[in-house]
């Protein structure tokens, strides 16, 4: 890639990973969330392989990494969910942390949490298959 779709991709990249962070913390007061957020999140992360090469992240190590994510990601969210089931209310799920006010950005209990989570869980995820593919298709060209 020429010198200005690189430099072009790092202004982007960022204003997209700090977009998706928005969509992220904001899914509980507005259209969006986790998977909304962990889907653009990703596109920042593959924009940055695309404009760079594959030369620009060590391929193996970077899917084993986003697998990792992935799955503590996972972890915490099944955690979160049973955590109301561990304080003894019997509810899978329960939003047990205090509410605030209608429409503030801390008014939602434990729901921003996993709002957070599942945006890491999709995020790693859709990162983990672009990885993949391209080390299928630089298989296949060797």
């Amino acid at each position: 890639m020429t010198v200005i779709v690189k430099k072009t991709t790092q202004l982007i990249a960022g204003m997209v990973f700090l977009y998706a962070i928005y969509i992220i913390i904001h899914g509980h007061l507005t259209p969006g969330g986790g998977f909304a957020g962990g889907v653009v999140l990703a596109g920042s992360f593959i924009l940055l392989i695309l404009a760079f090469g594959s030369d620009f992240v060590n391929l193996t190590r970077e899917e084993s990494g986003s697998t990792m994510y992935e799955n503590l990601a996972i972890l915490v969210v099944v955690l979160l969910s049973v955590s109301g089931l561990l304080m003894g209310v019997r509810v899978f799920f329960l939003n047990w942390l205090p509410k605030g006010n209608v429409g503030e950005l801390v008014s939602a209990g434990i729901l921003p949490l996993y709002n957070i989570f599942v945006g890491i869980e999709v995020a790693s995820s859709i990162l983990t298959i672009f990885l993949a593919l391209v080390i299928f298709k630089e298989e296949l060209s060797e």
